[in-house]
């Protein structure tokens, strides 16, 4: 696909989403602190000398998370149901944002990267409509092995599973979570509420903010709430967007 398919098939997603277009709001232009006074760029390289530290405390956690679960995790009984490998998540571990799903899907299995299916693929469009991309997030599942023929997760995985999750996160310290779907919302909520009675509201999980919205492989099958779930997403942005505001702190 050259450049400009591209961009047409961008601005096609926009345009389900509810976004007219391009925007004439530098927000959703420009990264999270692009813009700043010159004046700021000294404090900005100490700040990245800082973050890079963290980014290599929050990395050995991780990675302590991975060694813990194991390649060949038997807790529960979806590594005798077919599962190929533990698929344990993806992206930046000192993210600020942070999503959450469900559970590995036939191509995750295979390839060992949560949401990197039709659903993932339109995950990854959704991620780039906030103004950032799949490097730049972290994403991963409640369940870390794929149910049998993409069957919804059932209690007991889940309580194998997720403590995993939660060390994840923990690891992650993100400001903003984006819980997909019921499973994702209720794991991380304790809740038995559907996505449907949660999204449109704002949560707190530990020291992050958390939003629930709709899964991705939801909006496939109902493309008619894209706009539903571009609105969680605008949410979650802004509070991204004010937490990194030095003016919102005084």
């Amino acid at each position: 696909m050259d450049s400009r398919s591209a961009l047409a098939d961008h601005l096609e997603f926009l345009g389900e989403l509810g976004v007219p277009g391009l925007s004439g709001d530098p927000a959703w232009r420009e990264r999270p602190g692009e813009g700043a006074a010159q004046g700021a760029e000294a404090a900005a390289g100490l700040q990245g000398e800082v973050a890079e530290a963290a980014n290599g405390i929050a990395g050995d956690e991780l990675e302590a998370v991975r060694l813990d679960l194991g390649e060949n995790c038997e807790r529960c009984k979806l590594h005798r149901l077919g599962r190929r490998q533990v698929v344990f998540g993806v992206g930046n571990p000192e993210a600020r944002l942070m999503f959450v799903g469900e559970a590995p899907g036939r191509d995750e299995d295979e390839q060992g990267i949560p949401f990197v299916g039709r659903a993932g693929q339109l995950l990854t469009k959704m991620i780039e409509a906030m103004g950032y991309s799949r490097e730049e997030v972290y994403i991963a599942n409640v369940i870390k092995c794929r149910p049998p023929e993409n069957r919804n997760p059932q209690p007991d995985e889940v309580f194998a599973c997720e403590p995993f999750l939660f060390r994840q996160v923990e690891a992650i310290k993100p400001a903003v979570i984006v819980a997909l779907g019921t499973f994702a919302a209720q794991a991380l909520l304790k809740t038995q509420d559907s996505i449907s009675r949660l999204r449109g509201r704002i949560f707190s999980y530990g020291g992050a903010r958390l939003v629930p919205t709709f899964h991705p492989a939801y909006l496939l099958r109902s493309p008619e709430r894209k706009r539903d779930a571009w609105e969680d997403l605008k949410r979650a942005k802004a509070l991204l967007d004010q937490d990194s505001d030095p003016a919102s702190e005084t």
